[in-house]
């Protein structure tokens, strides 16, 4: 009998589509705001297609679990995933103290891997609570919930959990050391980016479905090449009725800043022309200004090192909603000679089915890497 620990933080993500930069200590403020589940759901939806995935059967699973919103609500009703049982409750608004309980009393229960829904800050909570409890070494699959997840630990979208999770099962998939990385959120909402090494976590390896620690880029003597990627968009894609809209991240910030605006270093910003019409907007702002605009719109975004996210992490603002307005034909990647050498396939994962399939149909999409210089990546949807 194989013991799976289940574990949900049912804040995390909240912050995602309003712009918020993080759920941490900012659940109460986005629910009041209309935030809508997002980790709970997407423990559903891994539970839903681990059950017609695995195919070894589930007599020899066990998954034990926490009664209430940090586990039992989010079992999908009708779906074989093997016996549940609770060995823990919570009540009202959860903290990271529920989370220490939580995974404590699933350690003595005597758990042989723990999934659990959350991002980063969550990820912080289970390490310390399994060194406190003296078994640093229990496996972990992340299902990706949050708003930010820089650590190695979680798989690439709800579905890619269900996969890692089913393959080590079945004993075709070694355990390996992963970082466990966190941003300092205090300072990511006043437009600082420290992102540090906490910890580390054991959980199966599995570059296909994993993905994997973020890294940050940053080589000697790229200065020519973003200054040939911000002479390429003022000279050809700035036009007084093109909307464009700027993703996060230092490398557009910084194009952003050559071409005369001030952009938010980690939101998303909106420019027609030479006016910024929109800075550090959220998924509502972006949605008000699409539908105002009848001109032709370009999405600007920049994949993250060494994960190649180019939707899905960092960016929740640009919501299927939002990502259907622009069309996906409008999405332009924007990638620095030094990050070609960490991303070599663009990883979407949208949250909606459809729309990610749309992606996948594609199959390669366009970056552009200098003056007038693109190329052609091949585009991942796990």
């Amino acid at each position: 009998m194989v013991r799976l620990g289940l574990l949900v933080n049912p804040d995390a993500g909240l912050g995602g589509r309003l712009g918020l930069k993080g759920s941490d200590g900012q659940a109460e403020l986005a629910r009041s705001l209309g935030a809508q589940d997002r980790s709970g759901p997407r423990m559903t939806n891994m539970l839903v297609h681990f059950s017609t995935l695995h195919r070894a059967g589930f007599d020899d699973v066990e998954w034990l679990t926490s009664e209430g919103r940090m586990g039992t609500e989010w079992l999908p009703q009708g779906a074989n995933i093997g016996t549940v049982s609770t060995v823990h409750a919570s009540s009202g608004t959860t903290t990271a103290s529920d989370t220490a309980d939580a995974v404590t009393t699933l350690l003595d229960s005597g758990i042989d891997l723990l999934v659990y829904a959350g991002g980063d800050g969550t990820t912080r909570d289970i390490v310390v609570a399994f060194e406190s409890a003296g078994q640093p070494k229990t496996p972990v699959i992340g299902v990706p919930t949050g708003v930010k997840m820089h650590s190695g630990c979680f798989a690439a979208s709800p579905k890619a959990a269900a996969e890692v999770l089913s393959a080590w099962l079945n004993d075709d998939l070694l355990l390996a050391s992963t970082e466990v990385l966190d941003l300092d959120e205090e300072r990511y909402r006043t437009g600082e980016w420290v992102v540090q090494l906490y910890a580390e976590a054991i959980t199966p390896a599995s570059p296909r479905w994993m993905q994997g620690s973020k890294q940050r880029i940053e080589a000697v003597g790229e200065d020519d090449s973003i200054e040939g990627l911000a002479d390429h968009i003022g000279e050809l894609l700035i036009t007084d009725e093109r909307l464009i809209i700027w993703g996060s991240g230092g490398t557009l910030h910084t194009i952003g800043e050559m071409n005369g605006y001030e952009p938010s270093r980690l939101g998303i910003d909106a420019t027609m022309g030479s006016e910024q019409v929109g800075t550090d907007l959220d998924e509502a702002g972006l949605l008000e200004l699409l539908a105002s605009h009848s001109g032709p719109v370009t999405l600007l975004l920049s994949p993250m090192g060494g994960q190649g996210f180019l939707i899905g992490r960092g960016n929740l603002q640009l919501s299927p909603e939002v990502l259907r307005a622009v069309g996906i034909d409008n999405i332009l990647g924007v990638v620095t000679p030094a990050k070609l050498l960490t991303v070599r396939t663009l990883r979407i994962e949208t949250g909606d089915e459809m729309l990610d399939a749309e992606f996948a149909s594609k199959r390669y999409m366009k970056v552009l890497q200098g003056y007038r210089t693109t190329r052609v990546l091949p585009v991942t949807v796990d």
